[in-house]
């Protein structure tokens, strides 16, 4: 796919035009010993706050993104993190840096998906794909046919169903917190195209296989974290 044109630069003037930026110092506070103007600033902020920023859902971040991607990217491998900008799927995000020898600070961590989770993930993945591929512009999913799916995994032999269809609200919940399921209208989600990058197809290869061995009760052990896309900030 062409990646869409931003401008006429040549690479070397883009990294001329960033180095100006920082001269460039928009007093916005009083101390203010920032360097960027505030649209820099600003969509910077965005970036650390959210998990990613989808195009769709925020044209102005989206086009500040693209308009200063060098220095924001120099300004992430300060604090040794990537910033990555998928012009394909038009989202950005960004990623821990991890090289034992540099002994880094670990800003985002993964966490993994329960079970349910990567049920759903693994299916939303795949309407995902199928009606882009039939060129739709969005793909969307209900909650219901969420919730079929993912309840089709249990044993037809259990007996605690209302405890797994709490499970199984509670897994469309989170993912809905977290951006990948975007609501549309009720009970009705739009699949964020982030879940390309969550699950790529040798992530899906991986996980099929694992709940197809939870399925035959055999001894698979799960690696579901999130693929690339880091989630939680916080301390150490």
């Amino acid at each position: 796919m062409t990646e869409p044109h931003v401008d006429s630069l040549t690479s070397d003037d883009a990294f001329v035009e960033a180095h100006s930026i920082e001269q460039q110092q928009d007093f916005l506070f009083p101390g203010d010993q920032g360097q960027l103007p505030y649209d820099a600033r600003r969509v910077y902020a965005l970036l650390l706050q959210r998990r990613f920023i989808e195009a769709a859902e925020d044209k102005w971040a989206w086009e500040r993104i693209l308009k200063y991607q060098d220095i924001l990217e120099s300004r992430f491998h300060d604090m040794f993190l990537n910033l990555v900008v998928d012009r394909d799927y038009r989202v950005a995000y960004k990623t821990q840096i991890r090289q034992e020898e540099l002994n880094i600070p670990i800003l985002l961590r993964d966490e993994a998906y329960k079970r349910v989770e990567t049920i759903i993930l693994l299916y939303v993945r795949n309407v995902f794909r199928q009606l882009v591929g039939m060129g739709e512009n969005a793909a969307f999913v209900d909650y219901e046919e969420l919730a079929n799916h993912a309840m089709s995994f249990f044993a037809l032999d259990e007996t605690n169903l209302a405890l797994r269809q709490r499970e199984v609200t509670q897994a469309i919940e989170q993912l809905a917190r977290e951006g990948i399921l975007k609501e549309a209208s009720q009970e009705r989600y739009r699949i964020s195209p982030i879940i390309e990058v969550l699950m790529p197809i040798e992530r899906v290869k991986e996980l099929t296989e694992w709940i197809d061995g939870r399925v035959h009760k055999t001894h698979i052990e799960p690696r579901v974290s999130p693929h690339n896309v880091d989630e939680t900030t916080h301390e150490d």
